[in-house]
């Protein structure tokens, strides 16, 4: 059923910009306004948002959808011209948003068929609107966090000096799933040693070595919302680099958690970490954006980074996490999920960020 509040602010945004529809194709975003969840693959697949109230829901006759989503469901077949039904929707002379998920073949059939209408890029009537959590949303993506807490204290408490990368993460995806969560929200990255000075290395059959850093960046999916979080471990000893790079990535952490309330530009959240790794001698080695949003999908709209400049709102939810990342030696990351409150923030993550030797 369609989301109505939801879909009044999609409509109050709309108006803001002058657009007279919507198309929206990203199934994700069509699960938050109506409730249908698809993977409609190489087919069509549009909610159709009028400003009028004429909403529609175009669906392949493939698609198993039952429930009465409050809108009319307008079906078609393989050898249906899907484009055409579409366009007999709207009207002439008028502008239309595109989200930005819609594959150029549609837009340019489409196109064709309207050729006296405005197109526009409309992502953010709706990527705005997703941006603010609502309580229940909080709620699900705290729950999603308590399990990923839970679930790198198991994790990592199996690790045997015959482990690999690969062999570590093989365990996530049942612990996760014996704590209540349907799955990853994205491919765990485990990096031991040099291998964690690559951001985003992909699991190999590198085996642990004493001495070695060890990352674990994991996120689980509960009732459709994603969990993020990154930790950073050391096998049986630390060295003093280790420990001071550690420290700094910490602290940065804690520093731009600190300054999160309604009102401060993401960019300056970004700048709050950065700028301390940077004193710190280390600037050159931090070589990502300090966070992204999250919700439905592990990355939405929006990041924390200095060309963002938006100010954030209450009920916002992104992650923070900092890295120091040192070619042929090892990386540290820090990463917590972070929800904007009226007065600051409050972290979704609550497992210790204290350095961790493990054996």
């Amino acid at each position: 059923m369609m989301k109505l509040n939801r879909l009044e602010k999609v409509i109050d945004k709309m108006k803001e910009k002058k657009m007279d529809y919507m198309i929206i194709s990203d199934p994700s975003s069509i699960h938050y306004l109506c409730g249908v969840n698809n993977h409609p693959g190489e087919r069509m697949y549009v909610l159709l948002i009028d400003v009028k109230g004429d909403h529609r829901l175009f669906l392949n006759k493939l698609f198993f959808v039952l429930q009465d989503v409050g809108i009319e469901k307008v079906w078609f077949s393989d050898t249906d011209d899907s484009i055409a039904l579409l366009a007999d929707a709207m009207q002439s002379e008028t502008t239309i948003g595109i989200d930005k998920f819609w594959p150029a073949h549609f837009l340019l059939a489409l196109q064709e068929k309207m050729p006296n209408n405005t197109f526009i890029n409309g992502s953010s009537v709706i990527d705005e609107v997703r941006m603010v959590k609502e309580q229940d949303e909080i709620e699900t993506m705290m729950h999603a966090s308590r399990i990923n807490d839970q679930a790198i204290e198991r994790l990592i408490a199996t690790l045997q000096p015959t482990d690999t990368e690969l062999s570590l993460s093989e365990r996530l995806l049942a612990i996760y799933q014996e704590l209540g969560a349907s799955g990853h929200s994205f491919s765990p990255i485990v990096a031991f040693g040099k291998n964690g000075a690559d951001p985003h290395h992909g699991n190999d059959e590198t085996r642990i070595q004493s001495g070695d850093s060890i990352i674990i960046d994991m996120g689980c999916l509960y009732q459709d919302y994603c969990s993020d979080m990154t930790r950073t471990f050391f096998y049986q000893c630390v060295s003093d680099k280790q420990k001071e790079v550690y420290n700094i990535v910490k602290e940065a952490n804690l520093k731009a958690q600190a300054m999160i309330k309604p009102g401060v530009r993401l960019c300056d959240i970004d700048a709050a970490a950065r700028d301390y790794i940077t004193e710190k001698g280390y600037g050159d080695y931090f070589t990502h954006r300090l966070g992204h949003f999250i919700g439905r999908d592990v990355h939405e709209y929006g990041d924390v980074s200095s060309q963002f400049d938006m100010k954030v709102e209450a009920g916002m939810i992104f992650s923070i996490e900092p890295g120091i990342y040192l070619p042929n030696e090892f990386g540290v990351r820090v990463e917590d999920l972070v929800v904007v409150t009226k007065t600051g923030c409050e972290s979704l993550n609550h497992y210790s960020k204290e350095l961790k030797i493990v054996d």
